[in-house]
């Protein structure tokens, strides 16, 4: 017999490992080495049976202490039950791992292929998932909007009723005599084992088509196009997927359909940047209105607004309008219009101008304050922190 591994390089953990440590280590390899997910894989099974064998033996305080002190020898037939106890089946792990598993099922592969739960044995199909990316402008993500698009995928065939089936021509499988699934017992070191998997005759339908729909082709499903309504809500975000149950592509042989993912995408507004639910803009001042005031238009999602600048704006300065950004997606506020202020100093000037700016350069008035050498001075210093 080869020598057993250490039970916590078998999960995967140091020897401090917390329980949950050794939980999520565990689970994270039985639902890799699952013999649903490895029908016939006698090296998955064999893993699969040694990361139960190392979770039995360390989820138990007492046990843990013993194999610390005295490895393997330690806990080798000593306590009642269990693992050490032998002659474990499939069935018994579940059994004794339920809750490790979610309950009565063990994630997406059904059980142990009919153990764990009870119940029809047989696997429920699944179609596929489907992705597909819808572009948005500004203004449709401000108001929400209803979107037709067209997706080819598969759907189930009208002809046989999505079974791949004429006239519903049957027979029983063979192999598994309806049942959907083949056993297999091994003596194994851990005891008699048992495993189920799906067929591989009838994969796990239990049944075999006698005469195939001749538009299908046996399959059950075609392709076709669908125009499906999309009604996206107000305030979405680059990257957010919508969930549409059901709207993927169908399965073959009947069962449940896919899902369709819509992916969203923000087209590039020509003005307006987006910050979470606020909204920026760069307002460039001409001197004589930084200087002097007066009144601006500011783009928005749904127009403009007309916005008041004082006189004696500072570059940097920036002017919240309340409101006027995007609705949140939960439904509940909505988020600002940020200006940010700058100031267009000239690149040409006329001989005329340029000595109307020489006779100012020198006025007190055009010289910085002490606030305002302060004021630059901390901007520019947030900048770098």
């Amino acid at each position: 017999m080869a020598e057993k591994r250490d039970y916590y390089e078998v999960l995967g953990v140091s020897k401090t490992a917390s329980a949950d440590e050794l939980k999520k280590a565990y689970r994270k390899l039985a639902i890799k080495y699952h013999p649903d997910k490895n029908p016939g894989d006698k090296e998955a099974e064999e893993k699969f049976k040694e990361a139960a064998e190392a979770y039995e033996v360390l989820s138990d305080p007492e046990k843990r202490q013993r194999y610390d002190q005295f490895g393997h020898a330690g806990v080798g037939g000593a306590a009642g039950g269990g693992f050490s106890g032998g002659g474990m089946s499939m069935e018994d792990i579940f059994s004794h791992f339920g809750d490790i598993f979610g309950g009565g099922g063990f994630g997406g592969f059904g059980g142990f292929g009919g153990f764990g739960g009870g119940g029809s044995s047989r696997r429920t199909r699944r179609g596929s998932d489907l992705r597909i990316r819808v572009k948005l402008t500004l203004k449709e993500v401000a108001t929400g909007v209803e979107k037709k698009i067209k997706v080819r995928k598969y759907v189930a065939c009208k002809h046989c009723n999505g079974t791949g089936a004429e006239g519903n021509n049957y027979s029983t499988c063979t192999t598994c005599n309806g049942s959907g699934v083949v056993t297999r017992i091994q003596n194994t070191m851990l005891g008699r084992m048992q495993t189920q998997s799906a067929c591989p005759t009838c994969g796990g339908e239990g049944k075999i088509i006698s005469k195939k729909c001749p538009h299908c082709g046996g399959e059950g499903i075609v392709t076709e196009e669908e125009v499906i309504t999309l009604n996206i809500p107000a305030g979405v975000m680059e990257g957010m997927q919508i969930p549409l149950r059901g709207k993927g592509n169908a399965a073959r042989h009947g069962g449940v359909n896919g899902d369709l993912y819509v992916l969203i995408e923000e087209e590039e507004h020509p003005e307006l940047m987006r910050d979470e639910n606020d909204l920026i803009y760069n307002a460039l001042l001409t001197l004589p209105v930084a200087v002097n005031g007066g009144t601006i238009d500011i783009p928005t999602v749904d127009g403009k607004a007309k916005v008041k600048i004082e006189a004696g704006t500072q570059p940097g300065k920036v002017l919240r309008l309340k409101g006027k950004g995007l609705p949140r997606v939960n439904g509940y506020g909505t988020g600002d219009l940020l200006v940010n202020i700058g100031v267009y100093i000239p690149e040409k000037l006329t001989k005329d101008e340029r000595k109307i700016f020489e006779k100012l350069q020198d006025s007190e008035s055009m010289k910085p304050s002490d606030s305002a050498k302060k004021s630059f001075f901390e901007r520019f210093k947030s900048m770098f922190e």
